[in-house]
């Protein structure tokens, strides 16, 4: 019988002392802008390309060619598992990540308070994207309205600006719906619609828990209304401890990341507040774990935004900071993407993410910058974004040998 590339790795995997970390700046691939540069080779980064000219650079392709993928799916490729394997919806990684309690038989589903007008057109999905405070109040304004709808116990959760999450507990749910959302504006509202057999009782639960929310908050002028998507349970999936026998720990702020880490074995780190606040939570938890996985959104926000200078800005920022980072000494890191998402496009795209990688093992390519036109000649190659942590448990002496 044919092994699965985890099942080699946890028959190789060994324990030692060595560190590792992963550095993903979300979204960070581009697309030229109107000088030719993209907005990483456009950025200032003197301390990523010197990493770049003395590691190894490379392309991951994340999911597979032509192939967009969602955040769920590309993290999950930089943990090492196959994304068309092992499939994770939004809604539990975001309920997980906001700290909801999810039992099995549950659906949770990730919400946008959203701008409607009068004819049921999405005129904003993120209703001007709301802050945190306000947000949290009109969360705590639905909870008290609404608790059940068709027999189904409705529970909400509050998270980053415009963002929420909404779990359903009751008998004979599914996760086999359509997304309620038109996904651009000033679009009618798309309704949710069962998948398979099993999901129109759902479906029809969530469509009516969207006009109960129309009804609650009918009085507010931006957030008024609104969206749901990303339905799913809980899912069956291994961990990382077991798996590679480390000792991992997360360190991000967005729920969506925060939960990705919990199901996949992770400690969770307090969320950072800012870019310096994530440097100081990995020093002081140093000596506690030997993988860090830590997160950067921003890159992909202002990418969505179509913001082209505004993600150069925070690329730029990362790029100061990751001194503070080398100076822990880290056997491995390995900086990339989990997607690219060029402000050309406002959007994800499927174009492979730029990875510069280091290692006291590594045979320097004669990269000078690092960019994805630069990455495309290194001497990783386009590699799947799955075989990235078999590459970083090497170099971290951290597999033996296969076979005799």
């Amino acid at each position: 019988m044919t092994r699965s590339r985890l099942e080699v790795l946890k028959s190789l995997a060994v324990e030692n002392q060595t560190k590792m970390i992963l550095l993903v700046l979300d979204g960070l691939g581009g697309l030229p802008g109107k000088d030719g540069l993209t907005e990483l080779e456009k950025a200032v980064t003197p301390n990523l390309d010197e990493l770049a000219e003395t590691g190894e650079t490379g392309l991951l392709e994340i999911v597979d060619t032509g192939i967009t993928p969602g955040s769920g799916p590309g993290h999950l490729g930089l943990f090492g598992y196959d994304p068309f394997e092992f499939t994770i919806g939004r809604g539990i990684l975001e309920a997980l990540g906001v700290g909801a309690e999810v039992s099995k038989g549950d659906i949770c589903a990730r919400g946008n308070f959203a701008t409607w007008n009068g004819e049921d057109v999405i005129t904003d999905r993120r209703a001007g994207r709301i802050d945190t405070e306000t947000s949290g109040e009109l969360v705590n304004k639905l909870s008290d309205s609404i608790s059940e709808i068709e027999g189904v116990r409705v529970r909400f959760y509050p998270g980053l600006e415009h963002r929420f999450v909404v779990v359903l507990s009751g008998e004979g749910l599914s996760e086999n719906v359509s997304d309620a959302d038109p996904q651009v504006e000033g679009k009618p509202m798309k309704w949710s619609e069962a998948t398979a057999y099993d999901g129109k009782k759902t479906s029809d639960v969530v469509n009516t828990l969207i006009r109960e929310v129309r009804k609650v908050l009918s009085g507010e002028s931006r957030a008024n209304g609104c969206l749901l998507r990303g339905f799913s349970g809980v899912p069956d999936i291994p961990g990382m401890r077991d798996l590679y026998k480390i000792h991992p720990l997360a360190v991000a702020s967005y729920p969506m990341y925060r939960g990705l880490a919990r199901l996949v074995g992770m400690d969770v780190s307090e969320p950072a507040r800012d870019l310096k606040d994530l440097v100081e939570i990995v020093e002081a938890q140093w000596d506690a774990h030997d993988y860090f996985f830590v997160h950067v959104k921003y890159t992909d926000s202002k990418g969505e935004d179509g913001d082209f200078d505004a993600k150069v800005d925070v690329i730029e920022q990362v790029d100061r900071i990751l001194p503070s980072l080398l100076e822990l000494c880290p056997e491995v890191i390995a900086i990339t993407g989990d997607h690219s998402t060029p402000a050309a496009l406002s959007a994800h795209s499927w174009h492979p993410s730029p990875l510069v990688f280091k290692s006291s093992w590594v045979r320097p390519d004669g990269s000078k910058t690092f960019g994805e036109r630069a990455c495309a000649k290194g001497s990783l190659g386009i590699m799947p974004a799955s075989k990235l942590m078999g590459l970083m448990l090497a170099h971290a002496r951290r597999l033996s040998k296969y076979g005799a």
